[in-house]
């Protein structure tokens, strides 16, 4: 299965886009998982990912729209969050440091935390690319 959304750089959407995300899924998965827990961690990290795109890469440029692709395979699922901003340089980027009290950087950390795979392809075709994949666990009786 495969799905699309063009949503507008706006947090107002974020419920939106969260929608379409479960919904799509659970069409698809039906009850065959735990839903509490695997909703909040696809949440979390489709948040984080939107919302730096947003808050981040089309800060300057709120009307530039953001492209979601979702594909599933049997249980594995993939996450691609495309921007049209600058993109971020990857080697500049150092997680944080729980001694210092550091304001940005949590995302990516907790991205790679809640989902299996994460990367970022910088200037493809003029957009960003953030691809988030994940294994769907069925649910344990």
């Amino acid at each position: 299965m495969k799905s699309e959304l063009h949503v507008p750089s706006d947090l107002s959407y974020l419920n939106i886009v969260e929608s379409w995300l479960l919904g799509c899924l659970k069409i698809q998965l039906k009850e065959s998982v735990d839903w509490s827990r695997q909703s909040s961690r696809l949440r979390l990290a489709l948040v984080e990912a939107y919302s730096n795109v947003v808050r981040h890469a089309h800060k300057e440029q709120p009307n530039l729209p953001i492209l979601l692709r979702l594909e599933l395979k049997d249980r594995d699922i993939a996450i691609e969050i495309w921007d049209y901003g600058e993109g971020f340089d990857m080697s500049t980027y150092f997680p944080p440091n729980p001694t210092e009290k550091q304001e940005g950087g949590y995302g990516w950390l907790i991205m790679n935390r809640l989902m299996d795979n994460v990367e970022y392809q910088l200037q493809v075709n003029g957009a960003n690319c953030l691809k988030l994949e994940a294994t769907i666990p069925e649910l344990v009786n």
